[in-house]
């Protein structure tokens, strides 16, 4: 079949996967008509974006063979690199990628953090039906804002294996001052050396209202309290510029489950860090005993573009020697800010400016509660000793950005309103049932939380568990608590409610979930979609 007969073949599905969602019901249960993902609303939002050249990619997703710097693994990746190939173009561009599915199961591409078009957001069965094994899908879409971004599955646990890859959208316009450019992106390891993701999410749901000998795993609050101090805007804002805490014994995994961490534990995301044992934790795919080295010249000024990959593990992240200037987090400009540490949980990004000194410098993003690090070094002196692999800098204990810290740019500020409609989302489930949920209700793609456009929005996080939750909102950024600093994913500490408001602005049906791979896939998804106006073909 030629490649545009296919391409318009796999979008006639597309469209009757969003038509079946086009009448569903809200959460109190009426029927409720919603814009289609291939909804003239859709096509009239990307054409505002007033689309530019087009930059034609290819993704093979595939079974193969990964060196992450002496443990070799089987794993799927996008071709044959770890982390795949990224892709880069300019605000503006059209980005169409052609994902060729040489997986054993089905999958798709969901691009993180862009405000695009909603028939290629890549949630299957509601933007798309899933690429089967051996099938192809081209997604074409609009990259309007410049910034970090990356692109990974979003069917099961498959973001848990090697199927990650940077986005970065130029700014054509680009403000910043800076010599040079490394995208860095962690992730936590397991697939191929202590088994698959499947067989964890499988384990962690099976142990759920077992004998548990004895260990103490009910992590849920009874009702919906606030955060500790008052604090209502957002994840980890009460711990700027603070020391980190001194670590409890070292966290290992169970002798009865061997994929469930035991001993994760961390002030910084308020008690239990995880879930998941990983026996690595990577940057740029190489562990830490043989990590990826940046050369660079003493003097310049590089910029590191840091993206979360991990399933179940945030990190913090600092460079030995040197501050930090965080310059955007999640791809939008804040007033920089200079820090010597960063906490980043699953699913967020930061740039940061860094200018660098005479030497070789590790940078260390310690797997938070988990007591183990991930490392790579920047190298600008080819005589200087490397330092050695378990060397912890002393700014991993230094200043730590909160997101109150963290203001957003003129450019970016959400203008000032008062939301039209509020939605509470309640974080429920624990650690011994494994049902995590919004809530109180699994994902059921049938329940759709209603939106008008035009609105402002506000999403209110109610964390009523005793876990951390790093919550992603799909096709949207949102202005986060009281420093109004722009964001994608934001953390939630037990406990906490945190406010996000967002103009509804991108017509469609969009997934709001934690990023916890394994919470996600236990139930804490919704769906939040837009009402059909009155010209929206049935």
């Amino acid at each position: 079949m030629p490649s545009i007969d296919r391409r318009l073949f796999l979008r006639a599905g597309l469209a009757g996967a969003g038509g079946a969602l086009l009448t569903a019901c809200s959460r109190a249960g009426e029927s409720t008509a919603f814009v289609q993902p291939t909804g003239a609303e859709v096509r009239a939002a990307e054409a505002a974006r007033r689309p530019g050249p087009v930059r034609e990619f290819g993704l093979i997703a595939q079974e193969g063979r990964a060196d992450l710097g002496g443990p070799v693994v089987r794993t799927w990746m996008y071709g044959d690199r770890l982390p795949g190939e990224p892709i880069r173009v300019r605000a503006g561009e059209v980005v169409r990628a052609r994902l060729t599915n040489r997986l054993p199961q089905e999958t798709t591409v969901h691009w993180h953090g862009l405000a695009l078009r909603n028939d290629a957001d890549g949630v299957p069965d509601v933007t798309q039906p899933p690429v089967p094994a051996g099938g192809e899908l081209v997604y074409e879409f609009t990259a309007a804002h410049p910034g970090t971004y990356w692109f990974h599955p979003h069917h099961g646990p498959q973001l848990d294996r090697g199927l990650y890859a940077p986005l970065i959208v130029e700014d054509p316009d680009e403000p910043l001052g800076y010599d040079e450019e490394w995208v860095v992106v962690l992730d936590d390891w397991l697939d191929g050396v202590s088994g698959t993701p499947d067989e964890v999410l499988a384990e962690l749901v099976s142990m759920a209202n077992m004998d548990h000998g004895g260990m103490s795993m009910d992590h849920t609050l009874d009702n919906g309290a606030t955060a500790p101090d008052g604090d209502q805007g957002g994840g980890h804002g009460g711990h700027g510029d603070m020391a980190m805490p001194t670590p409890s014994p070292s966290a290992s995994a169970s002798s009865k489950w061997p994929h469930m961490m035991m001993n994760a534990e961390s002030d910084l995301l308020g008690g239990d860090a995880g879930d998941v044992y990983y026996p690595h934790f990577l940057v740029n795919g190489r562990v830490a005993a043989a990590p990826e080295t940046r050369t660079a010249r003493p003097g310049s000024r590089l910029r590191i573009r840091l993206i979360n990959a991990g399933g179940d593990t945030a990190f913090r992240v600092a460079i030995g020697g040197h501050a930090m200037t965080v310059t955007h987090t999640d791809g939008y400009p804040v007033v920089p800010v200079e820090t010597d540490a960063l906490l980043i949980g699953m699913g967020e990004r930061y740039d940061v400016l860094v200018t660098l000194k005479d030497g070789v410098f590790p940078l260390v993003a310690l797997a938070e509660g988990k007591r183990a690090v991930a490392r790579a070094l920047v190298r600008t002196s080819a005589g200087a000793r490397a330092p050695e692999a378990d060397a912890r800098p002393a700014e991993l204990d230094g200043r730590l950005v909160s997101y109150d810290a963290l203001v957003p740019t003129d450019a970016v500020r959400l203008p000032g309103k008062t939301p039209d409609r509020t939605i509470t989302l309640a974080l429920t489930g624990s650690m011994a049932k494994y049902d995590w949920a919004i809530n109180g209700r699994k994902y059921d793609p049938k329940v759709i939380e209603p939106v008008r456009s035009g609105e402002r929005v506000r999403l209110s996080f109610v964390n009523r568990s005793l876990m951390w939750h790093p919550m992603h909102l799909h096709g949207h950024t949102f202005a986060l608590g009281t420093s109004g600093v722009r964001k994608d994913t934001a953390i939630v500490l037990p406990g906490a409610t945190v406010h996000v408001d967002f103009d509804a602005d991108n017509p469609g049906i969009w997934m709001i979930h934690c990023h916890n791979v394994y919470h996600a896939e236990a139930g804490m998804m919704s769906l939040l979609g837009y009402r059909a106006g009155k010209g929206e073909p049935k």
